[in-house]
C-alpha cells in the first residue's frame, strides 16, 4: 500500500535573517559570453549563453546566514510503498532529501544530515544533497531554500501521490511536479509540467540535480558516447566535446569515475534523439541510483568537486559530518549555459522515475565505454520499456490539471496575487492544478492589490525597508501609467527598479531622481550608486553611497557595497573609519569581517589580519578565492614587507604557506 505522510524531522540547521532588501540588476547584455574550444560542434553552438546573464529580481538575495547550527524541525513529506521511502522538504524548495530503498536498506540519494545554506545559488543561499528541482533561470533555482506548496494529490488507482508547485516570479511561469508511487512499484514517478500562460515567449531552463555519494567505485554512465565538457582548469571556462571515458580535463583518465579528477570537474552527455534517456551512478558491485526520462528531458550531467585540498573542503563545508558526493542531473537543454526559449501559451510535460539499479559488476566496470553504457541500457528495458514509460507518462499528463485535494504546505503568495491579477485585467485563468488561496496573502501582495484596484501604491517611511520588488511587465505599466506615480517617492523608486530590469538605464536614473526629489532616501542613492559603477564611475558612485550613508547610516548591505568600494579604490583609511563607526553586530558580518581584514593588510596592521583568517565563514561564493587570496597577500607582506614579489617568489610564497582547510575554496589549485 502507498502512504503519504506528514512527519516532523530535526536536525541541525540555520536560521535566516532577513533577505537583502537591495535590488540585485541582472546582467546587461542578458547574454553570457561561453568561451568554446574548436572541437564543439557547430550545431551545439546554438542559443549557447542566450539568456544566461545573472537575474535575481524579482526575488530578494538570501544572503544573510552563519555557520550557527541549531536543532530545528521542519515538516517533512513522506510518500512511500512496500519498496521505497521518500522524503520531501517542502519548506526548502521541495527538496527529495532522501530515497530509501526498504528491501536492500539502502538510501540511493546522498543525504546531508544538516542544513548549512553556502553561497552557490541564484539567490545566494543553497544547500547539498538529495535531489533538487531547478526551474526558469540559469543557476540554482529562486525557491532552493524557500517554501513551496505542497498538496496531496491522487493517482490512477486511488493511491496518495503529492504535488510540488509554485508561480515562478521571474518568468511568469508556474511549475508542477507530480510524485507517484503505486503500491509494489520500484519507482518514485514524478510527472513534471513546466507551463507559460502568457502571449509573450520566454527563455525557459530545467535540471533536475542528484546528489549521490562519491567513492572510487562509483562509475556514472549514460547512453552516449559523445559528451561536452567544460574545462575548469582556466578562469574563462571553455566548452569543449569530445568521446567518454577518457578526457583531457581528467588527465586523459577514465572521466567516468569521478576521483579521477583533481580539480572540480563537470561534463555533459548528449544523448540526442534517444527514447528515454537515463543517467546512473553504480558501485563496484553493479548496483546504485539510476534515473530515467522522456524524451523532452534529454541531456545528462555529471559534476564533481575533485579530490583537491579545495574540493574536498567544499564537501565538507557543504555537508559537515556528511559523505562526499557528485551530482548526477538531467536537463532540457544541451548544457546549463545552453538557452531554450519555451514559447507562449504552452505547457511542457515529461516524466521522470528514480530507483535502485543491480547489473552485472564486470559489464558495468567494462574498460569499453559502449559495452559498459549499452549494458546498463539493456538491463533498464527489461524492467522499464520506452513504450511502459511512455504509457505512464500519458497516464499522468491526464491528471495534471486535477486539483489538489489538501494542501500540506503553502508556498508564496505571488501566486495568489497574480491570479487576482489576471482575473481583473480580463486574462485566462491559470490551470486548475494551480492552487494559490487569496487568504494567505500578506502585506507585500495587498500593497500591490492596492495598486491594482487603486492606482496607487502605498509609501511606508523612507527608513523603512522596501520590502519585495516587482519587474513584471503588467504590473510595470500599472504603476507606470497611474497618475499618483509622479507624487510617490516609493512608486517612483520601484520604477526605476522596474526600468532598470527592462534595460531602460536612463529612466531609472531619473526615476529615482524624483525619488529623491520628494524625499531624501538611502534606497534611490544606493541604486544610482549601482549605476554608476556600471558606467565604471567609481567617483560618482562613491558620492552616491555616502550619500545613502549620510541620509541613513548602518544598513548593513549599504555597508558592505559602500566598504567593499572604498576597498577596490585603494581608500583602505577612508574604509576603516566607516568600518569603526558600525554597531557591533554589523562589524561582525562574515562579509564586512572579510573587508576588514584586507584593509588590515593593505595598512599593514598584519597580526589582525591573522587573527581574523583564523575564523570561519560562510559567505564565500563559488569560484570564489578571496579567503585564500587574502591568506597569500598576509605571507607576501610577512615574507616581504612593503616590497613587491615577483611570480615566481609569489609561487614559493604559497607552495611553503598553504592555505588552511578552513579557507581553501579554491576549485582549481596554481
Amino acid at each position: 500500500m502507498t502512504t503519504l505522510t506528514v512527519v516532523p524531522l530535526t536536525m541541525p540547521g540555520v536560521h535566516f535573517n532577513d533577505e537583502n532588501p537591495l535590488p540585485r540588476f541582472r546582467d546587461d547584455p542578458a547574454h553570457r559570453h561561453v568561451a568554446v574550444h574548436e572541437s564543439l560542434p557547430a550545431l551545439k553552438h546554438h542559443l549557447l549563453g542566450h539568456e544566461c546573464g545573472t537575474r535575481v529580481l524579482p526575488y530578494r538575495m538570501q544572503d544573510n546566514y552563519t555557520r550557527q547550527r541549531v536543532p530545528i524541525t521542519y515538516d517533512s513529506v513522506v510518500l512511500e510503498n512496500d519498496i521505497l521511502k521518500a522524503t520531501f522538504m517542502p519548506i526548502l524548495g521541495g527538496r527529495l532529501l532522501s530515497l530509501f530503498h526498504k528491501p536492500s536498506n539502502r538510501e540511493l540519494l546522498n543525504r546531508n544530515p544538516v542544513f548549512q545554506p553556502a553561497n552557490l545559488a541564484i539567490r545566494n543561499a543553497w544547500f547539498s544533497g538529495g535531489i533538487e528541482w531547478n526551474v526558469s533561470q540559469f543557476g540554482h533555482t529562486f525557491a532552493t531554500c524557500s517554501p513551496v506548496y505542497a498538496a496531496t494529490i491522487t493517482g490512477s488507482d486511488g493511491e496518495p501521490g503529492l504535488r510540488l508547485y509554485e508561480f515562478e516570479r521571474c518568468k511568469k511561469l508556474c511549475w508542477q511536479i507530480d510524485f507517484y508511487l503505486p503500491p509494489g512499484s520500484p519507482w518514485l514517478i514524478a510527472h513534471t509540467r513546466v507551463a507559460n500562460p502568457n502571449d509573450t515567449e520566454t527563455s525557459m531552463y530545467w535540471w533536475s540535480n542528484t546528489a549521490v555519494d562519491e567513492r572510487p567505485d562509483v562509475r556514472v554512465l549514460a547512453p552516449s558516447r559523445n559528451v561536452i565538457y567544460t574545462d575548469l582548469r582556466e578562469k574563462e571556462h571553455q566548452f569543449g566535446f569530445g568521446p567518454m571515458p577518457h578526457l583531457t580535463t581528467f588527465n586523459h583518465q577514465d572521466a567516468s569515475y569521478s576521483t579521477h579528477a583533481g580539480a572540480a570537474s563537470e561534463y555533459f552527455f548528449q544523448p540526442d534523439n534517444v527514447e528515454m534517456p537515463w543517467e546512473t551512478a553504480l558501485g563496484a558491485d553493479g548496483s546504485g541510483f539510476i534515473e530515467a526520462s522522456t524524451a523532452r528531458l534529454q541531456y545528462r550531467k555529471m559534476f564533481c568537486w575533485g579530490t583537491h585540498s579545495g574540493g574536498q573542503h567544499w564537501q565538507e563545508f557543504l555537508s559537515p559530518g556528511g559523505k562526499p558526493y557528485l551530482e548526477i542531473q538531467a536537463g532540457l537543454a544541451p548544457t546549463q549555459l545552453h538557452g531554450l526559449m519555451m514559447p507562449a501559451q504552452t505547457d511542457w510535460h515529461w516524466t521522470q522515475i528514480f530507483g535502485l539499479f543491480r547489473g552485472d559488476a564486470s559489464l558495468v566496470h567494462h574498460a569499453d565505454w559502449d559495452t559498459a553504457w549499452q549494458y546498463v541500457d539493456t538491463t533498464l528495458k527489461a524492467h522499464i520499456s520506452v513504450a511502459q514509460l511512455a504509457h505512464i507518462d500519458a497516464q499522468y499528463a491526464q491528471r495534471a490539471d486535477l486539483p489538489p485535494t489538501r494542501i500540506l504546505q503553502h508556498g508564496s503568495s505571488w501566486g495568489a496575487l497574480e491570479t487576482m491579477r489576471r482575473a481583473a485585467q480580463h486574462e485566462a485563468p491559470l490551470s486548475p492544478a494551480f492552487v494559490f488561496p487569496s487568504e494567505r496573502m500578506g502585506a507585500e501582495q495587498h500593497k500591490w492589490l492596492t495598486l491594482l484596484t487603486d492606482g496607487t501604491l502605498p509609501a511606508p517611511a523612507p527608513t523603512d525597508v522596501p520590502g519585495e520588488w516587482m519587474v513584471q511587465r503588467e504590473w510595470f505599466d500599472l504603476l507606470a501609467h497611474s497618475p499618483h506615480t509622479a507624487h510617490n517617492w516609493y512608486a517612483l523608486l520601484h520604477l526605476g527598479v522596474m526600468r532598470r530590469e527592462h534595460f531602460d538605464h536612463a529612466g531609472a536614473i531619473a526615476a529615482w531622481q524624483a525619488s529623491l526629489a520628494l524625499q531624501p532616501n538611502a534606497w534611490a542613492w544606493r541604486n544610482l550608486a549601482r549605476m554608476a559603477l556600471e558606467r565604471h564611475d567609481h567617483t560618482h558612485a562613491l558620492t552616491c553611497y555616502a550619500n545613502a550613508w549620510a541620509v541613513q547610516p548602518h544598513i548593513l548591505e549599504v555597508a558592505q557595497e559602500y566598504i567593499e568600494l572604498l576597498c577596490r579604490t585603494n581608500q583602505y583609511a577612508h574604509a576603516l573609519a566607516i568600518y569603526d563607526t558600525l554597531p557591533n553586530d554589523i562589524q561582525h558580518n562574515g562579509r564586512v569581517l572579510i573587508m576588514r581584514c584586507r584593509i588590515a593588510i593593505a595598512l599593514g596592521d598584519l597580526d589582525t589580519a591573522e587573527r581574523l583568517l583564523q575564523r570561519e565563514y560562510a559567505v564565500i561564493r563559488e569560484g570564489e578565492t578571496e579567503l585564500s587570496d587574502l591568506w597569500f597577500a598576509l605571507w607576501y607582506q610577512r615574507t616581504a614587507p612593503n616590497t613587491p614579489l615577483t611570480d615566481a617568489q609569489k609561487a614559493t610564497v604559497r607552495q611553503q604557506h598553504p592555505p588552511p582547510a578552513h579557507l581553501d575554496f579554491r576549485m582549481i589549485i596554481n
